[in-house]
């Protein structure tokens, strides 16, 4: 997979690129030209630290237990319940995580398994808080099927300013817990669905961090 062992997620270098060459440009015209260019050139440095923020890709550690499903984004639970899965067409426990433009972007792996099935929607661009970006929004989805036959299914939601959905997974992988599979750009959602009897541990409101936070305990 992409983005290990990388400071910032790779698909972020070039707005990186892009915002410190305007940043340097705008630099060199305020000392040849007008220092009254030097508050137009802090603020495009303060968008580049801005996207180098954005797209960061820290480390994380990943819980030894296997049967542990883990929060595939950074961000905080807006949903929890029963809900019917479209793709499997069951119902299963929905926990939903809202990212904001300040939470980190890279997605990871829930749990262990291969991928059975991967899909995408083309939709709408619905504010991801919003319940019916569940099935209107533009989406990319994994159904991930471990050694005992279980199925989880975990999907990327774009929403009002994240319009680019990144996976790297496809039918037919073997993924790791805690693994990075994709990122969605610029604030969005994701939708973990689990089997209908597995054990919730996660509350409405409660904050999330990709690779670590337990989402809940497989039967």
């Amino acid at each position: 997979m992409r983005n290990t062992n990388t400071p910032v997620a790779l698909e972020g270098l070039p707005f990186i690129a892009g915002a410190g060459s305007v940043t340097l440009l705008v630099a060199f015209a305020a000392a040849k030209l007008s220092v009254a260019l030097w508050p137009v050139a802090a603020l495009f440095f303060a968008l580049t630290l801005f996207i180098v923020f954005f797209f960061r890709n820290p480390e994380r550690t990943v819980p030894a237990d296997e049967a542990a499903v883990i929060a595939p984004a950074d961000g905080v639970v807006i949903y929890r319940g029963l809900s019917e899965e479209e793709h499997l067409g069951n119902e299963m426990q929905k926990i939903s995580i809202f990212m904001s433009v300040f939470n980190v972007h890279i997605n990871r792996v829930p749990f262990s398994g291969t991928v059975v099935d991967a899909f995408y929607r083309p939709g709408k661009f619905l504010d991801v808080r919003d319940e019916r970006a569940t099935f209107e929004n533009e989406r990319s989805g994994l159904v991930i099927e471990n050694a005992q036959g279980q199925k989880l299914v975990v999907i990327q939601v774009a929403g009002l300013i994240a319009r680019r959905i990144v996976c790297y997974a496809k039918k037919g992988d073997y993924l790791s817990r805690g693994d990075r599979y994709g990122l969605i750009r610029f604030g969005s959602r994701l939708d973990v669905y689990l089997p209908k009897n597995a054990e919730v541990r996660v509350k409405l409101g409660q904050k999330t961090l990709a690779g670590e936070t337990i989402l809940g305990i497989l039967p």
